[in-house]
């Protein structure tokens, strides 16, 4: 799919979540480069909600190591357990922190997130990334999110 996304605004969250995933499968339907699947994916996100940060973690080495993403500069390196991105992992479970400051040993990348949903990524019932997305507003994310961006993450083959 080379055009453009079809973006909807002042739809309900349920409502854009269910014409973006459509969009995401033809994205990344015949693609098997993983690094472009999870760029589109990122980009596509990141369009349609205009979230500060939309990105992924993969796990390599014992550690979750920077890999596309939409936004600022980030952390290029969370040990499994630190912050958001590495509880989510170590926990392997959707983690939805409505404000990262109460959050315990939060990994500041930048000072502007202030939540975030992490969502683990897995293949053969490992973990094997996670899909960060923060936003610049307190409680931006709830389960509705979770279950759309568990459903976009299923669609990912590792």
């Amino acid at each position: 799919m080379a055009d453009d996304l079809k973006i909807i605004d002042n739809a309900s969250k349920q409502q854009q979540y269910e014409s973006l995933i459509p969009q995401i499968e033809a994205l990344i339907y015949g693609e098997t480069d993983l690094v472009a699947n999870l760029a589109n994916i990122a980009a596509a996100l990141k369009e349609q909600f205009k979230w500060f940060w939309v990105g992924f973690y993969l796990v390599k080495n014992g550690e979750l190591v920077l890999g596309p993403f939409q936004g600022p500069v980030a952390c290029t390196r969370i040990a499994k357990g630190r912050g958001v991105c590495g509880s989510a992992w170590q926990q392997q479970k959707t983690l939805i922190v409505p404000d990262v400051e109460a959050f315990p040993g939060h990994i500041a990348c930048s000072s502007l997130s202030r939540s975030e949903i992490v969502v683990p990524v897995f293949a053969d019932g490992e973990v094997v990334g996670v899909l960060d997305v923060d936003s610049a507003e307190l409680a931006e994310f709830d389960d509705t999110d979770a279950r759309y961006l568990e459903q976009i993450i299923r669609l990912i083959k590792f």
